[in-house]
């Protein structure tokens, strides 16, 4: 019976931050090609809040649902064409940053200067996949990949480290005060 809990456990937590940045994703602010979302902040504090291993799988749940065609993704948008499509490569990115960014604070401590590390080191993981994308599947050099999918997130992506540390690590510490999370992830049985 503890195996089933701690399963419905697992499935409940991905679900609840697969929809959490499934929300944030809509919080956009136009750009000519890639908007500022909200979806990285998601990952940030999903990472920040359930460590490397359910992050990640909070966010191959998110991908997965988008791929699916249900309306996830940035805009509202869905299916696997957008995983394919120019902005894919950032989605993709998510699921290794939510992983890395977790395993920083795994092995490190859940402490706030350590959140924001893990949290930089994640926006620099997701603008490398997004713009290695971006620059095949449009054909571009790598200097209008850059100029296209890094240089205008850098300055939103350290405040969206900030906000991700900071909410994450405030709301784990009451998760794990109120016994909803382990002060430690532990591995599964």
């Amino acid at each position: 019976m503890a195996y089933q809990s701690k399963q419905l456990h697992l499935i409940l937590n991905c679900a609840i931050f697969a929809a959490i940045t499934a929300i944030l994703a809509q919080v956009e602010i136009p750009l000519p090609l890639i908007p500022i979302s909200g979806q990285t902040l998601a990952v940030g504090i999903t990472a920040t809040i359930l460590g490397s291993r359910q992050g990640a799988l909070a966010m191959v749940c998110y991908a997965l649902i988008g791929a699916a065609g249900i309306p996830v993704f940035t805009g509202f948008s869905g299916g696997a064409h957008v995983l394919v499509g120019p902005t894919g490569g950032y989605i993709f990115g998510f699921i290794v940053t939510a992983y890395v960014t977790g395993l920083i604070l795994e092995k490190t401590s859940f402490h706030l200067v350590n959140a924001l590390i893990a949290n930089i080191v994640g926006m620099v993981i997701t603008l490398a996949f997004g713009t290695v994308q971006l620059k095949f599947v449009l054909d571009f050099t790598w200097t209008a990949a850059l100029a296209a999918g890094v240089y205008p997130f850098i300055v939103v992506g350290i405040i969206k480290a900030v906000l991700a540390s900071w909410i994450g690590i405030t709301v784990r510490r009451r998760l794990v005060h109120a016994n909803l999370i382990l002060e430690k992830q532990q591995k599964p049985a």
